[in-house]
Order: structure tokens, then sequence, then C-alpha cells
């Protein structure tokens, strides 16, 4: 089935193009200068479910992800100091140790919410060489000029520069981004590579000077270097969608002559309690603070499936809890359904997986793909089948389903020899004795099931 997905440039859902037989996608990573917070962990999650998608139907995938650990100033307008020579600061370590610190992190919580790795990760710091290439390039090509304080991209030679965000050259609001350079042609221009202070703790020597890249350049460089010059698919964060990937499109045609991504996706963001996530709000959590609170990463991932990517998703405990709950209730049903003996038409399972399939492929509707799996879950009786099949729909909403095992409580000898004794009273039946003892249970905290042919199952209450 065709994958279609909302394309924020040309406001309207199309198909997934593959390039040399695959479908190539990079996804815009952690700045790596601090704590990964669960809002930044929903756009891991979204960049997971999209690379999901893309393999549950069908496609072959290159999939590239950066981690920016130099370049990334403090407002992404190209103003401030830069996060990783601040962060260096802070912590008096050098930026490579904060970079390793901070992405190890973001790797364990990125692991424990089952989130697949793209087939390359490229630090920036990795691919300088390839970025000065690609600066030089749109020097040459009539892109680019120099200035005291380094190199800059002339977004007046780009006609199409503000249509991502939906501005136009000659809208006011671009004035808004301050110019730091009396040099600059023009207030929207931002910075290719930056000439670096004599204190800068991150630099490189260049052809303009000796500095450090931009934080936009960086994407370009990796995308090129990885995918080449079409790549498939492109996602992040709304909050990119008028500076970072208004630039990164500006330096691709630049760089290419021709446009470089067929498809722009962008996700909203993750709110707490209706407002924005922040540190102001107190609304800051990582995943380990909701371990620690006895969440577990899949009851995160659940709450994450249940909105589509698209759209603000709000974040409190009440609907952290319910998605507990869920999960619990999940566990059962397919322990149940793992051990069921029923037959279920394979004209049922078919129509399950085409609705299935159908969301999917209508821009990842991961709300309405799960609700196909509660609905086969609930809807029918206790079946390997069942089970099976949910197993296969597990494959895009990445629950971690055949992990789910029953788990056995060690239960007391004493207590097995009293149910030892109620099973031969009732085989012998002598039914006074049977509720006598499983009366004696219940007094000690326990609970017998009884089964078929004589057998039963302790559980503790």
């Amino acid at each position: 089935m065709e994958l279609k997905i909302y394309n924020s440039l040309t406001k309207k859902k199309e198909a997934v193009t593959v390039h040399n037989g695959k479908v190539t996608y990079y996804f815009c990573g952690p700045t790596v200068y601090w704590f990964q917070h669960i809002g930044n962990m929903r756009a891991f999650f979204v960049m997971d479910s999209v690379r999901r998608a893309v393999k549950y139907l069908g496609y072959d995938i290159n999939h590239v992800m950066n981690i920016t650990d130099v370049g990334h100033l403090t407002s992404d307008a190209d103003e401030g100091d830069d996060k990783m020579d601040v962060a260096s600061k802070r912590e008096n370590k050098s930026p490579e140790e904060i970079a390793k610190f901070y992405w190890d992190l973001c790797l364990k919580d990125m692991q424990a919410l089952n989130i697949e790795m793209p087939e390359h990760i490229c630090p920036a710091t990795s691919v300088i060489d390839e970025i000065i290439a690609f600066v030089q390039k749109i020097l040459d090509n009539g892109y680019g000029y120099i200035t005291k304080n380094g190199v800059y991209f002339d977004t007046s030679k780009y006609v199409h520069y503000g249509k991502l965000g939906g501005m136009n050259q000659n809208d006011k609001k671009f004035g808004a981004r301050i110019s730091v350079d009396d040099e600059k042609r023009n207030p929207a221009d931002f910075v290719l590579w930056v000439i670096a202070k004599d204190n800068h703790i991150q630099k490189w020597p260049s052809p303009w000077g000796v500095g450090y890249p931009g934080w936009h350049i960086e994407c370009s460089a990796i995308g090129n270097k990885f995918l080449g010059e079409h790549i498939s698919l492109h996602g992040g964060g709304v909050e990119h969608k008028t500076v970072h990937h208004e630039n990164e499109i500006a330096q691709n045609f630049a760089c290419t002559g021709h446009e470089v991504v067929d498809i722009w996706f962008h996700l909203e963001h993750l709110m707490f309690n209706g407002g924005k996530m922040s540190k102001s709000t107190g609304g800051i959590y990582t995943l380990n603070n909701l371990i620690e609170k006895g969440y577990s990463p899949m009851d995160l991932r659940l709450f994450y499936l249940s909105a589509h990517y698209s759209k603000p998703q709000n974040f409190t405990f009440d609907a952290l809890d319910n998605a507990r709950d869920s999960y619990n209730n999940l566990k059962k049903l397919i322990l149940k359904h793992k051990n069921g003996t029923n037959k279920i038409e394979k004209s049922v399972l078919d129509d399950y997986k085409l609705k299935f399939e159908k969301y999917v492929a209508d821009d990842v509707n991961s709300p309405l793909a799960l609700s196909v799996m509660w609905d086969a879950l609930k809807n029918n009786p206790e079946s390997v089948d069942i089970y099976n099949l949910v197993l296969n729909f597990d494959r895009f909403l990445g629950l971690r389903l055949n992990e789910i095992e029953e788990t056995k409580s060690e239960i007391p000898s004493d207590i097995i020899e009293i149910a030892e004794k109620r099973k031969q009273a009732r085989m012998n039946k002598d039914y006074a004795t049977s509720d006598e003892l499983r009366d004696k249970l219940a007094s000690l905290g326990y609970t017998i099931l009884d089964k078929p042919k004589n057998e039963y199952e302790i559980i503790k209450k």
C-alpha cells in the first residue's frame, strides 16, 4: 500500500517517493548539551513511527539523524552563544565530554522507548570537511558572501525563501531577526560559518578563517553525504519550519540547483497541563523521572501513540495513568490470546490487516491504527491467530508485545500444600472440606482459581 505523508511545503498529503530503491529519510536529531525531556522524546518517537510505517508497508529505507555537537546558538536565528560552548563552561568539561555524556543519556532513553536506530547517526563535528566544502559550493554558486564575522547566506538570491514558513521576502516579520553583523545584507540572512572568538573552545581552520559551522548547514551537509541530492522525507519539530528547515531548503538549492527534499513533515509540541512544556511551568520531565514515579517506558510509548503527530498532545499524569492502565490491560489480553485455542476466519484477520495498513499508510495515523489492535483483541474469542495478528501490528506500534510473558509469583510451600489437599477433596467429591480449605486460603491472603481437569491457579490477593 502506498504511504502518504502531509507535506508542510505543499499543504497536502503526498505519496512518499523512492530513490534508488529506498525511501531516503532525514530527521533532525538532538543538540547534546542538556537532558532530553519527554517533549524531545516525543519527537524521536515520531521519527521512529514514520520509520516503522515505511518498513511496515514494505519499503526499504536509508535513514539519517544528525547529532548537533557544535554550532547551535542559543537563538535559532543565529544570535547568542554556542550551546555547546555554554554547557562546556557551565560544567567545566570539554565539549567532547559534554556531547558524549548527554548523547549517551539520550540514546539510553531512546532504546528504552524501543526507538529503532537510523542507519546513520552523524555528529556535526565528524563532517567539518564536508560542511566546509558545502559552504564553498554555495559561495561558488553566488548565494553566499563573506563578512568580518563569517560567511552568510544571501536570502535575496533564493526567490522561494520563506515559502515553508508562510512568509515572503517583504514580510516585516523578517525584521524581527536582529542583525548582529552590520555587514549583513538582509535581516533574514543566516550564518554558514562563524569566525570564532579567541576564547571559543571548538574551532577549525577554513578558507574564511578559524571558526565553526552554523547550525543549519550541518543538516544539509550530512543529508548530502549519506542520502545524496534526493531525499524522500525530512522531518522535525514544528518550531523548525520558519528558521531551520527554511534555511536548509535554501542551502540545498544553492548547492545543487534543485529542490532536494520531496516531503517536509513536522510534529507538534507536547504540552504540559495545556501549556508549553518548559522549566518555568515546572513541566520538564525526563523518562527517568517517570520511571522513578513507577511508570514504564511502554506506558509512555502507548501514551504517545494515542495522538497524531501533527496535533499538539497534552501531557498530564492522569493521562499517563490511563496509559499505564491500558498497557496492563493490553498485557492481560495478549496473554489470553497467546494461550487461546479458538480459530479465527482468515477473512476476519485479513479485514483487520487491511484496516490497520490503511491507517498506517494514511499519514501514519497511530491513534486509528491502535484502535484496530484493540478491536481485534476485545471482539474475538481467545485465539493464537489474534495474538499473531497483533504481533504483526506491533512491527509498527513498537510496544514490545512479543516480550510479554506470564508472571508467576513464588507461592509458599504451605499454601501449595493446602491447595493440593483441596484438589484431592474435590476429586473425592468432599465439597465441604474443599470449601473449608478454600476459605482457609482466603484468610491467608490467597484466591484459588479452578480450571478444567482438576487443575488450578493460586493468586495472591
